[in-house]
């Protein structure tokens, strides 16, 4: 593990009990670039921060999200990041794991699997149940098993990640972690990690049903550029379903009593839903084709640009042309 090229980033809000001892520990195991990222906390987390070693920056607004793209932006120069909690519920000694599949180019993209060593009280029932669902969903929607997409557990370059288009603000920055790194093909593996109880004193700032409503809402939204096929079909097969429905039942009103009943405002409604939903399937589809097309052009514009920045890294730097030089010439 080379410590040297890693930025360990920890989002921090009213994490006093805690900040100290998991700053501590990311050092003890080899860790000099520690970044904790403040949301403007009152109970002295900056301070113990500070004093167990780490480079405290305070952030210019609320969430965890914006504290990750403000560190990254700004604040962020060394190529790889490992990115955890501040609340003591991932364990310093899994870092070596979770960064050997970046240092050894297997991965661009690192998640940390909670669910690999959950030990018990980490998580409530209700959590749990919330998070496995997350993932099932996930998995239908965006069409990848990336084993827990709402881990804070992650490693990941520096240069995958300025790729990505970050807006959330709160938890729902994991899950749209998740789908862009499906998005923009991103090279992604899944490794098991511990994941402990928040030690006795400290709270957490996760509230179950309104943050779980926020993700699976992100889950959703998100899916209008990554699956469009999926967003539109399923808004079109609803309406589809219910103009069929409502034309089911006008029709037996029609021909099955006596005398018939005409119902006009509802055959115009059901007609409206049918000819709705298969506009929206059909814009699905065409979206979907789309939207591909535009992914493959993307990611070849993405290969070209990190191609000519390597290529002018190489002419500033004699020694890398040497290098490569030399290589070449050993494969003749």
């Amino acid at each position: 593990m080379n410590t040297a090229e890693v930025c360990v980033l920890l989002p921090a809000m009213d994490e006093a009990e805690t900040v100290g001892s998991v700053v501590t520990g990311f050092r003890e195991v080899g860790f000099d670039e520690i970044l904790v990222v403040d949301g403007g906390s009152d109970d002295g987390t900056q301070t113990r921060a500070r004093e167990a070693g780490a480079r405290v920056v305070e952030q210019r607004d609320r969430g965890k999200g914006q504290a990750i793209r403000q560190a990254v932006a700004e604040e962020i120069r060394r190529p790889i990041v490992l990115m955890a909690d501040a609340d003591g519920t991932y364990d310093p000694s899994d870092a070596a794991r979770m960064l050997d599949p970046i240092q050894n180019g297997r991965a661009e993209h690192v998640i940390g699997d909670r669910f690999g060593d959950l030990e018990p009280g980490a998580m409530t029932r209700l959590n749990e149940v919330g998070n496995r669902l997350a993932n099932g969903v996930f998995g239908v929607v965006h069409g990848e098993r990336l084993g827990d997409i709402l881990s804070g557990y992650r490693a990941f370059t520096r240069r995958s990640i300025r790729r990505y288009s970050l807006s959330a603000d709160g938890f729902g920055i994991e899950t749209e972690l998740s789908v862009e790194t499906v998005k923009h093909g991103t090279t992604v593996e899944v490794v098991p990690v511990t994941y402990r109880a928040r030690p006795a004193g400290s709270e957490t700032n996760l509230h179950p049903i309104t943050d779980g409503a926020r993700i699976f809402g992100t889950l959703y939204r998100l899916a209008k550029t990554s699956n469009p096929l999926f967003y539109f079909g399923s808004i079109g097969s609803v309406a589809l379903l219910a103009g069929l429905v409502i034309a089911l039942y006008v029709g037996a009103e029609w021909f099955l009593r006596t005398p018939p009943v005409p119902h006009e405002a509802l055959t115009v409604v059901g007609a409206a839903a049918v000819i709705l939903g298969v506009q929206l399937l059909v814009f699905g589809v065409l979206s979907d084709v789309i939207i591909t097309a535009n992914r493959e052009q993307t990611r070849r514009m993405e290969q070209l640009v990190e191609r000519l920045v390597e290529e002018g890294e190489g002419r500033d730097d004699p020694d890398a042309v040497s290098s490569k030089r030399k290589t070449a010439g050993s494969e003749e």
